[in-house]
């Protein structure tokens, strides 16, 4: 099975990366591919305003 990061040209990989670099390059881009939660507004304010979960019971917590 082939690797969509070995279709890259070689010039853009470094020739003394080690395998653990590698993977470490390649999960830093998948996570910087994914898309990121709106920023600022409506949604940031909604977010700071939510209640801690568990807060709403507090003969749950020791």
């Amino acid at each position: 099975m082939t690797d969509p990061a070995d279709d890259q040209p070689e010039a853009a990989v470094p020739a003394d990366e080690t395998p653990i670099q590698r993977a470490l390059r390649l999960k830093k881009a998948g996570v910087d591919a994914r898309p990121k939660p709106p920023r600022g507004g409506r949604f940031q304010r909604e977010q700071a305003a939510r209640v801690a979960s568990g807060a709403s019971r507090p003969w749950m917590t020791k």
